[in-house]
């Protein structure tokens, strides 16, 4: 019995060009979060999750638009997206706006954390 090396398809540019693709549609998705004083963000591929401190008018500009938190009331919460002002209650169905769904994760004392995400 005879051994025989089977030589490997060379690597092809397709390949390294798809690589390189697939890493910058990630890059470009994490980069769609954008942050300010009183406000973190936490993208991944499919929406964000914005926190604001509870006591500011902290804006976020997250897939395209800008999220900014107007008010809070025990625990419902007034949210400016994408242009247009939504009230949300903790465990209520996403609201719709701008082909993004919006609803409303967390409400503490110091903190409210909204999920937008795409569709």
């Amino acid at each position: 019995m005879t051994n025989r090396r089977v030589p490997l398809p060379p690597k092809t540019p397709r390949r390294a060009a798809g690589l390189l693709v697939g890493l910058a549609l990630g890059a470009a998705v994490l980069a769609g979060c954008g942050s300010a004083e009183g406000v973190s963000t936490d993208c991944g591929l499919d929406g964000c999750t914005v926190t604001f401190d509870r006591e500011t008018n902290a804006e976020a500009s997250i897939l395209g638009v800008q999220a900014t938190l107007i008010g809070a009331q025990d625990d419902q919460v007034t949210v400016e997206v994408a242009g247009e002002q939504l009230t949300l209650t903790t465990g209520q169905p996403a609201a719709e706006v701008g082909g993004l769904s919006v609803t409303l994760e967390n409400v503490t004392a110091d903190q409210v954390t909204i999920r937008v995400a795409q569709g």
